[in-house]
């Protein structure tokens, strides 16, 4: 997601494509009394219109890893419900422990959530001043400001590179080494956009020069394409036949990670080696592709990079 709206906006949570992604699990052909997965709870906006439309025999099984989750899920008292501390790239344990064998559909909404940049002690934004965090789950793994404390340039310029889609990478790393090793390591989230600001002179309209660094480094603390990718591995799994993946992505890197994978998995590609074998059979169907339509994007201006992906277990 950006980072760039108004305090007001900010304050504000709005589930993004809510009703499109719950509709593209529900759809006309769907079980409604069957296991859903819920990947990414959040603040629970998706699983509370999924438990609206299940039947009353259907199950809906939430993930995050998020703490601060559990607040949210305790509010929802409904027996078809429950909520798992674990990361959405560990469903088909999760699955497994609840001896599930399969599920009719699997709703992901990667990135970090609102609730989560709004948070000024999180560390994941640059509008307000925080410690540098940015750990979805701040009981497990390093910090920010822990990478930084001993990344060297070459690895910080590869991060902010791959993970930012910055030009810039090599200057911004340089400047954050040659902080650290003068005595004055970063620990709060100003400091950080504060150096980025000196270090990048020019950035798009609109745009704060600091929001692809902080990008690049809230996804390789979290090891977010990581995670993603072993989420949309145990898709294939986890989905029963008919059963489908939804996934919501809010940038190019997640974007192309699904849209390649759905594409690997749903298109006969020959075998070089045997050329006149019959085709394998495909495990995936891609159903559909959703943007936000103008009044969503009018109301709720984080939506605006959002992109919905469908695909079908076959």
């Amino acid at each position: 997601m950006t980072d760039t709206l108004s305090p007001a906006a900010e304050r504000a949570h709005a589930t993004v494509l809510l009703h499109e992604a719950v509709d593209a699990l529900l759809h006309a052909e769907a079980n409604p009394n069957g296991v859903y997965v819920d990947g990414t709870f959040g603040r629970g906006g998706h699983s509370r219109l999924l438990l609206s439309r299940l039947g009353p025999h259907g199950r809906l099984i939430a993930l995050d890893r998020d703490p601060d989750a559990r607040a949210a899920a305790a509010q929802i008292q409904d027996a078809r419900f429950s909520l798992h501390h674990a990361r959405f790239s560990e469903v088909a344990e999760v699955l497994a422990e609840l001896h599930v064998p399969a599920i009719h559909g699997l709703l992901l909404d990667v990135g970090v959530s609102s609730p989560q940049i709004d948070e000024p002690s999180r560390g994941f934004s640059f509008r307000n001043d925080g410690p540098l965090d940015m750990r979805m789950d701040p009981t497990r793994g390093e910090s920010a400001a822990d990478f930084l404390a001993r990344a060297d340039v070459r690895t910080l310029t590869e991060v902010i590179k791959h993970h930012g889609e910055e030009r810039f990478a090599f200057k911004i790393a340089t400047a954050l080494v040659a902080r650290r090793d003068a005595g004055h390591p970063l620990t709060r989230t100003r400091e950080l956009a504060e150096l980025v600001g000196q270090v990048v002179k020019t950035r798009e309209p609109g745009q704060d020069p600091a929001t692809r660094t902080f990008q690049a480094l809230r996804i390789h603390v979290n090891a977010e394409l990581e995670e993603l990718q072993g989420a949309l591995n145990a898709a294939l799994s986890v989905l029963a036949p008919g059963g489908r993946l939804a996934v919501i992505s809010f940038h190019s890197l997640e974007d192309r990670m699904v849209k390649r994978f759905i594409t690997a998995h749903s298109k006969d590609e020959p075998d070089r080696n045997a050329p006149f074998a019959p085709p394998k059979a495909l495990p995936l169907r891609a159903v559909a592709r959703i943007h936000p339509g103008d009044a969503e994007v009018a109301a709720n201006p984080r939506s605006r990079s959002a992109v919905l992906r469908v695909a079908e277990k076959l």
